[in-house]
């Protein structure tokens, strides 16, 4: 009789581990899903600017480099010498005349062109302005706020190609 017992306690505790492991199986199969909270990447490709008119990037031999000294408020000058690439990369080189740590200083990276065709902008430059308008054999520097620079010294804001 004793062994009947442990018989009938042993199928009842097979019984109860059989309905807890089905009971599980309910409710993780009922559970929600997971919703991923990753954030997508939106790659996002320039496409190339078309013209539909002649413009200082389709008409113009602009690729050289360019020179020019430019007024400085704390100095007697700054050299400027500008090479653009045709691979829409530049080398800029300033130089401050008249000052004692006669500071230098050499900025590369790539430009781009405005949608008119006419206006540069050099990119990762670490101090000064970045905007050029481009004409034949010349860059105008443009103010920090893109536009040309007038005035009487606005002559002296010109860089000519070498």
């Amino acid at each position: 009789m004793f062994q009947a017992n442990q018989t009938i306690i042993f199928m009842n505790r097979i019984r109860i581990v059989i309905g807890l492991f089905a009971l599980s199986a309910i409710l993780i199969s009922c559970s929600k899903p997971e919703q991923k909270t990753e954030v997508e990447e939106e790659l996002v490709l320039e496409e190339p600017i078309v013209y539909t008119s002649d413009n200082s990037a389709t008409s113009l031999d602009w690729n050289g480099t360019y020179k020019g000294t430019v007024p400085c408020a704390s100095c007697e000058g700054i050299e400027t010498v500008l090479t653009l690439n045709k691979d829409l990369t530049y080398v800029l080189s300033t130089h401050y005349f008249g000052r004692n740590d006669a500071l230098e200083e050499d900025d590369m990276g790539n430009f781009t062109w405005d949608e008119t065709g006419s206006i540069i902008t050099l990119e990762k430059v670490s101090n000064g302005p970045t905007q050029y308008k481009v004409g034949e054999n010349k860059l105008w520097q443009l103010d920090m706020e893109g536009n040309m620079i007038t005035g009487d010294l606005a002559d002296h804001y010109i860089l000519t190609k070498q």
